[in-house]
């Protein structure tokens, strides 16, 4: 199990830099990694009406946050 600041989380924050939730699916939480995609992608894919940009940018940042401070209890 990974602890905070671990050399697993780091490895978990960098995927999510890379593509969105993918840090979430590397520690074992599905549906967290299947929300940070589904929602970054949406707003990227819509980028033209830029609120939806904006949100998928703080949903990008927030998973890769998540991954990097996720403590397993």
């Amino acid at each position: 199990m990974s602890q905070q600041g671990s050399a697993g989380n780091v490895i978990a924050a960098i995927a999510s830099l890379f593509f969105p939730g993918l840090g979430q699916l590397i520690q074992g939480r599905i549906f967290p990694a299947l929300g940070f995609f589904v929602v970054t992608v949406t707003g990227y894919f819509f980028w033209w009406l830029i609120v939806p940009a904006i949100i998928a940018a703080i949903f990008h940042l927030w998973s890769i946050i998540d991954a990097a401070k996720f403590k397993a209890d």
